[in-house]
């Protein structure tokens, strides 16, 4: 039987969803390796490395994404209690007023690395971003997921302000490049998009939904590219750095998209596609984070960020392995009567 800290160490795993947390984590040094780049381009890779402002943008990560996967628990518990008895709160292995404590902690973790990650040199706005990015979770797990359609833009949205934290000035040009925190909004926006329906999730998503999705994203992306390409020492394209390296990326969501498609075809049904390709969607930003890094900032520094994804899997299968050891630990053992 595993000893008691690990059933534990377990649940807390288990209530902040920690297993994916490496997509994040991604995403923010993705960003702090392009902003140093941008800012010193004379410098090297190993100058670039700032190991307090990796750490401190690391629990920035950690701390909004567990208040974010903490709190959506701590507000549907009364929902999973009929749909999901097993998670941590309606199975009774952590109570509320624990679960609201681990919640103020991450949130308090998330701004408190902010301050710290600003105050060692990072970008001026990134404590502000850091909460602008705490009242958007807020506000999907209090509201936006029961809109549907401003729920799903919501989940890019977090992704994007996320990845602005280590990277957005507020001055021009304001980012070192835009397309990284626009992929990851459209693709975490479409991949949510995409799974509800595949998961038959209701309300279900009619045409209007889809329209409304799509319309607010590009809506949201023509913005972002007027303002960039407008605001900046260059030309329209220069200040955008279009060139021939955003191919990665393309390629990168091509190959998801044939990736997703497959999982469909051979999945048992449509909600198994569903669950499996949200799984690979998310695991899948690591990759976009590793292209983009690769190509505009040094080779080295994809290959050490693509090393997050294995890592990231692994987390996931060590943690479903671990969940299956603990719930066997817990069988009755049957006795013949008698006897």
């Amino acid at each position: 039987m595993p000893p008691p800290w690990s059933q534990r160490l377990l649940t807390l795993l288990q209530l902040t969803r920690m297993a994916l947390v490496f997509t994040a984590i991604a995403d923010a040094w993705c960003g702090l390796l392009l902003w140093e780049a941008h800012g010193r381009p004379d410098a090297g890779l190993l100058q670039w490395l700032d190991p307090w402002r990796l750490g401190t943008i690391a629990l920035v990560s950690i701390g909004l994404y567990g208040f974010g996967m903490t709190l959506n628990d701590i507000i549907d518990r009364r929902r999973d209690a009929r749909i999901s008895p097993g998670r941590p709160l309606p199975s009774g292995k952590v109570s509320v007023a624990a679960a609201v404590t681990v919640c103020t902690l991450l949130l308090l973790l998330s701004l408190g690395s902010a301050a710290l990650f600003r105050t060692s040199g990072g970008p001026n706005p990134s404590l502000a971003l850091a909460a602008a990015t705490l009242a958007l979770i807020w506000f999907y797990d209090a509201a936006g997921k029961y809109l549907v359609g401003p729920g799903l833009v919501t989940l890019g949205l977090v992704r994007f302000c996320q990845a602005l934290i280590p990277s957005a000035e507020a001055q021009a040009p304001f980012h070192p490049l835009l397309w990284q925190p626009l992929w990851l909004l459209n693709h975490v926006a479409i991949l949510s998009t995409v799974c509800y329906a595949w998961e038959e999730k209701r309300p279900a998503l009619n045409i209007k939904h889809w329209a409304g999705v799509f319309f607010t994203l590009a809506t949201i992306d023509a913005a972002a590219i007027w303002f960039i390409g407008t605001n900046g020492p260059g030309s329209f394209l220069d200040n955008l750095r279009l060139d021939w390296r955003l191919i990665g990326p393309v390629l990168g969501s091509v190959a998801f998209i044939a990736m997703a498609t497959r999982v469909h075809r051979q999945a048992g049904s449509s909600r198994e596609a569903g669950q499996a390709t949200m799984l690979y969607g998310l695991l899948w930003l690591i990759v976009y984070d590793a292209l983009f890094a690769g190509l505009y900032v040094h080779w080295a520094a994809g290959v050490a960020l693509l090393l997050l994804l294995p890592l990231a899997y692994g987390s996931v299968k060590v943690m479903r392995a671990w969940s299956k050891l603990v719930a066997a630990s817990h069988r009755p053992d049957f006795k013949r009567a008698g006897a």
